[in-house]
């Protein structure tokens, strides 16, 4: 259920993200919802690392949800303060690459559905951060592509997987 949670705001946060790069959401307005959802992962990320019953599979699952903790809670500060994103940029990049393996494990460990959707999710998110990096500190002019794969990463990777979850009818912890 935790997992649920977390998917559906992390669902929430990157397509309302994706829509304020294609400029349907202004900048004053988006670091809300980044701070909500960034608070909502850190708790989950909390729970799982520092709960009761913690077990190295937990701690790791913890650690991986504070990466997207971090990038939430880091841009709504950069909206507040009106920050050009470049360190995020670079924290984009060594997110991009600490989940790569991520994604190959659970990909060569699973054994079902659920699994392979995980693993797939792993690697999709792998190169959205690489996205971030490109634009924030790169200065790639992908800003259109960018929020449109990060809304469409929202439905596919976090939303509608998050409201199955939270529903029963999907896999997850």
């Amino acid at each position: 259920m935790l997992l649920g949670l977390s998917l559906l705001y992390v669902g929430a946060v990157l397509v309302l993200n994706g829509l304020w790069m294609l400029d349907r959401i202004g900048s004053r307005e988006i670091w809300v919802m980044n701070l909500f959802a960034g608070m909502v992962t850190l708790l989950v990320a909390l729970k799982l690392a520092l709960g009761e019953g913690a077990d190295a599979q937990t701690i790791k699952a913890g650690a991986l949800t504070l990466l997207f903790t971090f990038t939430y809670l880091w841009v709504a500060i950069n909206q507040h303060i009106e920050a050009d994103g470049r360190g995020l940029g670079w924290f984009s990049l060594f997110v991009a690459i600490t989940v790569l393996p991520v994604a190959a494990e659970t990909l060569f460990a699973a054994g079902d559905i659920w699994a392979t959707w995980l693993g797939l999710c792993w690697a999709a998110w792998s190169v959205l951060w690489f996205m971030f990096f490109l634009l924030l500190a790169m200065q790639r002019p992908i800003k259109r592509l960018t929020g449109y794969v990060t809304a469409a990463q929202g439905v596919l990777t976090a939303w509608l997987p998050g409201v199955l979850m939270l529903n029963g009818t999907f896999g997850g912890v």
